[in-house]
């Protein structure tokens, strides 16, 4: 069983020769899959890396972690394969997108309102 924002047995499968490598030399790494663990529960909890659980390990070597990915492009190509998995199963189709207000806020001020004790003054200059 796994726990809030982790990955179960089948999603690793499906990502984890994206993020896993053989370690030539070094240190031992922590292991990818509780890395990546931990960079979900930050990304999905909204906590700061600080507040990161003990059971993931350091904060810093997570951050650090999500930090190599990211410059790496690791979670485009995570995003990637998932993407054609989904449409390989058919579960996604490419013709529907929904954008609502819950992603997308507008202001009044965005619809052309003049803002809050602001009135708009049009000035009509003579050019001789």
């Amino acid at each position: 069983m796994t726990g809030r924002y982790e990955l179960d047995d089948r999603s690793w499968e499906l990502i984890s020769d994206l993020v896993s490598h053989r370690q030539q030399r070094g240190r031992h790494r922590k292991d990818d899959r509780l890395m990546l663990n931990g960079i979900f529960w930050v990304l999905c909890s909204g906590a700061k890396w600080r507040d990161l659980p003990d059971h993931f390990g350091a904060w810093q070597t997570v951050y650090h972690r999500f930090r190599t990915w990211r410059d790496r492009s690791l979670f485009t190509a995570l995003l990637k394969r998932l993407h054609l998995t989904l449409r390989q199963d058919g579960r996604i189709d490419l013709n529907t997108w929904m954008v609502d207000s819950s992603s997308i806020r507008a202001t009044h001020a965005a619809s052309g309102a003049a803002k809050k004790g602001v009135t708009k003054r049009w000035d009509v200059v003579a050019v001789a």
